[in-house]
């Protein structure tokens, strides 16, 4: 039976003198080198008394280090609980607490800030970057010299890929425990277990492209679920070179990136995609003589091709498949990605998950869609019509977690007695079985006429006019008001003031409402003078913003 741990085993023996892990013009490893690096921190495991199903909490920026040390925890048995490294100090704090780590893996420089009183299980704190002791509950033998010394004395001639041999594990044994702050509040500890992570790493072996060798590059957080399955477990347990982006991934980082390392495959969230949309494609499609050749039937293939040409080589020009998923996708940056046949395609996922719900290849997937179920779950919509009639998801199967850490009450909200995980996200699902998102059932707004809003797709068509950073529809009451943060870099180039940008934005009210009916429409438009809050994932906090 194939169980990740058994997948990572094998491919770490097939694949002992391949690259696999680097830092972006940083250091790198082979899966003979991970091999050892594992091995070791599997003895200070034994040595500091962690048991299969103790718990070892992870913090840090992405990194092959990071890679690594979760790579250990797994392997031995234990239970791993990867942490943002954006969370605040305190809340970091509290989960290691609420987890009931027994080690905790960091970076230095953020444990200085941490108080270890609020975390009196730990026995020990490691630095991720070196794996040296931080932190000791009990000084019982020198952590940092121990791990060679074991291996010189149990392996005087080598650690070998025939050495390899790590805990064998069963379908129901719990292998994550996942805090991931939410747009709706701070979430709860999301109990993943080993089914849902193989279930995962074998649905994208067999439907997603990727081979022996490939490259892929990794610039989602690897804490998340989605980032941890498709950039790092998934091509790991494939034999492909993967390069963690240790910087912070802003689009003009990630497309250098891209041009270097020429990834395979490519994952990311709407956010980057939308952006270089906005920035590269909309410019041109803008100019007049594009204009004109687009009306035209023979030209406008002429120019679909160059901008898939540009955009390709954007990403590096050797990819195979663009999987965007996360959050909504810009309906409009869509549309003309799926005209220009663009080799993309929106999935469906979440943390709950572990992550994924939906997926369907670049070819066969659908306008509006979001993929169709994964092999491990059954997927259906809460409504009397499922084809048109929305309602909300609901899903059950090997993908689904075991429940919220230590909240039974918050668990039978979410899975009913029958199985039933429900989402919380509100959609339909057509013929075919291709799952089309329509929002979310927190965002949901009931209009005056009783007339469900989602106010989604009015953010998405706001997102495409000039001087629009960022977007938020709320109901102020009883009225849509859009909630407008200015792109500074344009409107300083522009030398507008606030008053200006201010009428710039009540004419975009009047666009956006001859796009869409009469109940969906924008009544007020208010500037926000700071960012919106974010979740790590870059989603934005909608419950802070909904009244006021």
């Amino acid at each position: 039976m194939k169980t990740l741990v058994s997948l990572i085993q094998q491919s770490i023996q097939e694949c002992w003198e391949l690259p696999a892990l680097s830092n972006y013009k940083g250091d790198n490893y082979t899966f003979g080198a991970i091999a050892i690096a594992i091995k070791q921190q599997h003895y200070l495991f034994e040595t500091l008394g962690v048991e299969k199903g103790d718990k070892v909490a992870l913090m840090g920026k992405n990194s092959a280090k990071w890679a690594i040390s979760y790579l250990a925890a797994v392997t031995y048995g234990a239970v791993i609980v990867p942490i943002l490294p954006d969370f605040k100090v305190e809340d970091a704090t509290r989960i290691v607490h609420h987890s009931d780590a027994k080690v905790l893996i960091i970076e230095k420089f953020i444990f200085e800030q941490m108080e270890v009183e609020g975390m009196p299980l730990l026995q020990a704190v490691m630095d991720v970057a070196d794996f040296n002791p931080l932190y000791q509950k009990t000084e019982i033998l020198d952590l940092g010299a121990l791990p060679a010394e074991k291996m010189l004395q149990d392996f005087p001639l080598g650690y070998h890929a025939a050495d390899v041999q790590y805990a064998e594990t069963q379908p129901d044994d719990l292998a994550v425990i996942s805090y991931t702050s939410g747009t709706t509040g701070f979430s709860k500890g999301v109990m993943i277990p080993h089914r849902s992570l193989t279930g995962n790493v074998v649905f994208a072996r067999e439907n997603m492209p990727l081979e022996r060798g490939n490259k892929i590059m990794s610039f989602l957080p690897l804490a998340h679920t989605y980032g941890c399955a498709f950039e790092f477990l998934f091509p790991f347990t494939r034999g492909c070179h993967i390069t963690f982006l240790t910087k912070t991934p802003a689009p003009k980082i990630i497309m250098m990136a891209f041009a270097e390392v020429k990834p395979h495959l490519i994952l990311s969230v709407p956010l980057v995609i939308e952006k270089i949309y906005k920035s590269q494609i909309l410019p041109a499609l803008e100019d007049s003589k594009t204009k004109m050749m687009l009306k035209v039937p023979l030209l406008n293939k002429l120019v679909h091709k160059k901008i898939r040409e540009k955009l390709t080589q954007v990403f590096g020009g050797n990819f195979k498949e663009l999987i965007i998923g996360g959050a909504a996708f810009n309906a409009e940056a869509e549309a003309f990605f799926k005209e220009i046949k663009f080799p993309f395609t929106v999935g469906y996922g979440m943390t709950e998950c572990g992550p994924l719900i939906g997926y369907a290849s670049w070819n066969n997937t659908v306008l509006g869609g979001s993929g169709r179920p994964v092999d491990a779950l059954e997927v259906k919509i809460d409504s009397e019509n499922p084809r048109e009639v929305v309602g909300e998801i609901l899903c059950r199967g090997g993908h689904v977690m075991q429940g919220y850490y230590k909240n039974p009450e918050a668990t039978a909200d979410t899975i009913d007695k029958d199985g039933w995980l429900h989402t919380g996200d509100l959609g339909i699902m057509d013929e075919q079985g291709n799952i089309l998102i329509k929002g979310r059932s927190k965002s949901l707004i009931l209009g005056p006429s009783g007339k469900n809003i989602y106010p989604e797709e009015l953010e998405s068509l706001l997102m495409n006019l000039p001087y629009v950073g960022e977007a938020l529809v709320v109901d102020r009451s009883g009225k849509l008001c859009a909630l407008i943060y200015p792109d500074y870099v344009e409107t300083e180039k522009a030398n507008l003031s606030i008053p200006q940008i201010h009428d710039i934005y009540k004419e975009h009210l009047k666009v956006v409402n001859t796009k869409v009916p009469k109940y969906m429409q924008l009544k007020m438009v208010e500037v926000q003078q700071e960012a919106f809050e974010k979740t790590p994932k870059k989603n934005i906090k909608r419950f802070l913003y909904q009244s006021k």
